[in-house]
């Protein structure tokens, strides 16, 4: 192997540990904060939303090698990709509730 895969080998190694260790710590802050109910409901439901966000972030970033500044087309197929998503879900949510409305 040349030094140039070596380097890119060891910069991916270090991108995974550091990945592996946010998500380790994003994860244990989420079970935390169920197993010992530090915040009221709402909040704790909020505090575990945006840690998901972040750990959403962490795997784009770490894992999927996906940022702001580089591939946007990655950036543009992942951002296409959560609006797809998000209308079929909220799409699916709203008829569930509409259905509901009409069944009381």
């Amino acid at each position: 192997m040349t030094d140039k895969h070596v380097e890119t080998y060891t910069q991916d190694f270090r991108s995974y540990c550091i990945g592996g260790l946010l998500a380790l710590i994003l994860t244990s802050l989420a079970f935390g904060l169920v197993v010992f109910e530090v915040l009221p409901n709402f909040e704790r439901l909020i505090a575990i939303s945006v840690l998901a966000v972040a750990q959403i972030i962490v795997h784009f970033r770490y894992f999927l090698h996906i940022s702001w500044h580089s591939h946007r087309d990655d950036l543009q197929l992942v951002l296409f990709t959560s609006l797809i998503l998000f209308l079929m879900v909220g799409g699916t949510i709203w008829i569930l509730f509409n259905l509901h409305e009409q069944m009381m």
